[in-house]
């Protein structure tokens, strides 16, 4: 009923903590269709994700500008919200005291997406228990990989497909 991405994304968002691979993987699957047709919904999911790997290394400026952003993007659509089996509301006012937080520097806590539908929220939780992770856990603010993903991670592909589509506009 809903994409795996987004069933991953949930889980690492609710599992892990690891919003750097919510953004990598729901970025993905938005890119799948052609620019232009792509629906904005999911940037505003992929935003939140950014905006609390940002609040949680303390930029602060980046996080609050993904999180108006995500906030924005996200109140106008609410009804695709709710098809994504999420209460749009609750959602929204969540994501605004997160900004409220992040402008007053509070410490960074991790947060949760209120799912509105018991059978997603089910299969996302059996699917952390697989992994062993604990549904709503916490972040581990003492992992330097959850928090310095983008710099500590493995960029070989990145590069390499780097290279291919640069040598591929030589060719023409």
């Amino acid at each position: 009923m809903y994409p795996e991405p987004y069933i991953q994304y949930l889980v690492h968002f609710h599992g892990d903590r690891d919003y750097f691979e919510c953004h990598e993987i729901l970025e993905e699957y938005w890119k799948r269709k052609p620019a232009g047709q792509r629906d904005i919904y999911w940037v505003g999911l992929i935003q939140i994700a950014v905006s609390l790997y940002h609040y949680r290394r303390q930029n602060i400026k980046g996080a609050v500008r993904m999180m108006k952003s995500a906030a924005a993007i996200l109140k106008k659509e609410a009804q695709a919200i709710e098809q994504l089996g999420l209460d749009s509301k609750t959602l929204l006012s969540i994501l605004l005291e997160q900004l409220r937080d992040m402008e007053n520097r509070q410490p960074y806590t991790s947060m949760s997406l209120p799912i509105a539908d018991p059978r997603l929220e089910t299969a996302c939780i059996s699917l952390c228990h697989k992994r062993n992770l604990i549904w709503k856990s916490s972040s581990d603010l003492s992992n330097p990989f959850l928090l310095n993903k983008h710099t500590l991670r493995d960029r070989t592909d990145v590069i390499e497909e780097r290279m291919r589509q640069i040598k591929r506009k030589q060719r023409f």
